[in-house]
């Protein structure tokens, strides 16, 4: 795969400070061959992440570094394990390659779903390439401060039955229930967030880390991982989706304070 192949799976700064910020599923991309494939309400791509890269374009301004997807999660989930080992055990999972949307709508006509050897070529294509820069820039930054920080930033509906009961909080923090990141981190950015009262907050709820968060974030080693899943009415119109900047304005400065805290918290020492 080309250098030109490797921009167009991703967009990829490096930054100059120990935090790295991946948004694995903004991108709304569909080859044209899975597109094809798709039923046509799929490729409306209602589970997308809506706008996060968006919420999160200051980023690069606060000298970190910055991984955002290109394609769509219905290619592949890159947050999804490639053994499709399933995250949440005893709960509702979606596949590696997705087979339907959140309201449990299938995203392919019958027989028109990913075979082995499909979902095998995405991995080699879109999934593997994502992950290979997440870990060197993980090591990259390592070798140079002594630790490596990673926030995974995701949004979701308000409501989704499929997932959970009720409404979802505004701001869903995960560690793997402190298996990503240290207890004294978490309790940091619980409490930053806690303090905008505008906005609820969850600490390892129902959202406690997807792969990214698991696989990467490995304390012993100094490297602390977080996911931060949003729900989407806190900054934009769900259906349809609808980016609002006013919402936004209001978010935005929370999500700055709580990637200060995890920088100031790195600063500080572990």
């Amino acid at each position: 795969m080309s250098d030109k192949q490797i921009r167009e799976l991703f967009r990829f700064q490096e930054g100059d400070t120990p935090l790295l910020l991946s948004v694995p599923h903004a991108g709304t991309y569909l080859p044209g061959e899975i597109a094809a494939a798709l039923l046509p309400e799929a490729r409306e791509l209602p589970d997308t992440d809506w706008y996060v890269d968006r919420l999160y374009d200051f980023v690069p301004e606060l000298g970190a570094s910055l991984i955002v997807a290109n394609h769509s999660r219905y290619v592949i989930d890159l947050n999804r394990a490639p053994d499709q080992q399933t995250l949440y055990p005893g709960a509702d999972n979606t596949e590696l390659c997705p087979l339907s949307d959140f309201d449990r709508r299938p995203l392919y006509p019958p027989g028109g779903e990913p075979g082995g050897a499909e979902i095998a070529r995405r991995l080699d294509a879109y999934w593997r390439p994502y992950h290979r820069q997440i870990r060197r820039e993980l090591e990259r930054i390592k070798d140079r401060f002594g630790l490596a920080l990673l926030f995974d930033a995701h949004s979701i509906r308000s409501k989704v039955p499929r997932f959970f009961d009720g409404r979802l909080p505004d701001l869903n923090l995960g560690t793997a229930d402190g298996a990503s990141a240290p207890d004294a981190l978490a309790r940091r950015l619980y409490e930053t967030a806690e303090a905008e009262s505008a906005f609820s907050v969850v600490l390892n709820g129902r959202f406690k880390g997807g792969f990214i968060t698991r696989h990467y974030g490995d304390p012993q080693a100094h490297i602390h991982a977080v996911q931060l899943e949003l729900a989407q009415a806190s900054y934009m119109d769900e259906i349809p989706p609808r980016y609002r900047p006013e919402r936004a304005r209001r978010l935005r400065p929370v999500l700055k304070r709580l990637l200060g805290a995890i920088s100031e918290w790195a600063e500080k020492g572990p």
